[in-house]
């Protein structure tokens, strides 16, 4: 969960307040040289008339092409850089902040998120993202391309509207659709977000939700989120919304591994939330098992404990949670996210630095923060582990490679 439902409940209780979305990424690829160069926010972003289309760089390269061209952004980069390519800063949709863009700016965030609610339709939206690419970093005189993502699962968690994105319904109503449907509509939504400039969507919700439980799941049920109440149905439809957003050009993310479905609480505004019920077996991580053999490149790991998993961690402070069952035995090889771990209640108990360093060390990749404010703090921290620890300093770098390989696949890094 994210702070975007948290103010999804206030809203219903003082009218009209803006929901804050969950995750979105964007981390800037260099080009392949060696020297470094800062990125200037008065830097040309990239062209927009690439976005409708699969950027040419995104035309499959061999698997030794892509090796090579991460590699040259790799050895290009200081060990701010990348770090920076470890985090993603929330940053408003509607009303960018200049203070907390320079925040970004100036630790080589290589990851935004859109968050909060906006109106302006997919121009207005791609031109504020195109902005946001200027600040970009480079090195060798390329950019490292941004990765930028939002929160479009539909009903109450949409964050961009207005001309140009249809309103998307909520999961229950998409998991009520043949499979065929749902993959034709989430196409035409990934191509909307292609549109106003976005890569990736945090989304699908591959959590089940219980019949018996429905609404009192507080982060998911609530709030209509899931496809539907068994792991066969939630399986399908998750999988069919992924699907439709590969076919237009999008990557997704599967949330909230190991699921939320079994919880009362809500990570963003409760402590100490606990799932007693799910274990390394349970059926409700199909959803999960299915969408990762079919290549989702994201997984957002969760703020909830896992007691017949792992009782002494949260979910995204676990090796047991994201070593063992995620890499190990769901054999996921793409890119670890957090859930939001800047504001978000469930990790309040620990700092902004033991959160980033407990999350990497674990074998998370990307740190999602919605507060900006808590980025020095993560940075410093980390770069001060690798200082004084080899084996976390090889974490970092799996991390950076796995981020890179990612940006790679979605045509954002420049290696002609």
């Amino acid at each position: 969960m994210t702070s975007r439902v948290r103010q999804i409940r206030s809203r219903r209780s003082t009218a009209l307040r803006c929901a804050a979305p969950l995750v979105t990424l964007a981390l800037a690829a260099t080009g392949c040289g060696a020297s470094v160069t800062p990125g200037r926010i008065g830097d040309s972003p990239r062209s927009p008339t690439t976005s409708d289309a699969p950027p040419a760089a995104a035309s499959t390269p061999s698997p030794t092409q892509a090796a090579t061209c991460t590699d040259r952004y790799f050895s290009g980069m200081t060990t701010a850089q990348r770090v920076g390519q470890l985090l993603m800063g929330g940053i408003s949709a509607a009303h960018p902040d200049q203070a907390q863009l320079r925040t970004l700016r100036d630790n080589h965030v290589g990851a935004i998120m859109l968050t909060g609610r906006s109106t302006a339709g997919t121009a207005a939206t791609r031109k504020t993202v195109d902005g946001f690419r200027g600040q970009a970093d480079q090195v060798g005189g390329r950019r490292v391309g941004l990765l930028v993502s939002t929160d479009q699962e539909g009903g109450q968690v949409q964050v961009l509207n207005g001309p140009g994105f249809s309103a998307i319904p909520n999961g229950l109503t998409q998991g009520s659709w043949p499979t065929a449907t749902l993959r034709s509509q989430a196409a035409g939504w990934a191509k909307q977000l292609k549109a106003a400039g976005v890569d990736l969507n945090l989304a699908p919700v591959a959590d089940v939700v219980p019949a018996a439980l429905g609404t009192r799941n507080m982060p998911i049920g609530s709030f209509k989120r899931e496809y539907g109440h068994t792991p066969e149905t939630v399986t399908s439809h998750s999988g069919a919304f992924a699907a439709g957003f590969a076919q237009s050009g999008v990557m997704t993310t599967l949330k909230h591994f190991p699921g939320l479905g079994q919880v009362i609480g809500n990570t963003d505004t409760t402590a100490d939330v606990v799932d007693s019920v799910t274990t390394a077996s349970s059926s409700s991580l199909e959803p999960f098992r299915a969408g990762i053999q079919s290549g989702s490149p994201f997984v957002m790991v969760s703020s909830a404990t896992y007691t017949k998993i792992d009782l002494k961690h949260l979910a995204a402070f676990s090796p047991t949670v994201i070593g063992q069952l995620l890499r190990g035995k769901l054999g996921f090889k793409g890119v670890v996210i957090s859930d939001d771990i800047g504001n978000a209640v469930a990790v309040r108990s620990f700092s902004p630095a033991q959160r980033a360093v407990n999350f990497i060390a674990a074998g998370g990749n990307m740190i999602l923060t919605v507060r900006p404010s808590t980025v020095p703090a993560m940075t410093q921290a980390i770069e001060a582990r690798m200082r004084q620890d080899a084996s976390f300093r090889a974490k970092v770098d799996d991390s950076v490679r796995r981020i890179l390989a990612a940006k790679q696949s979605a045509g954002l890094l420049d290696c002609h």
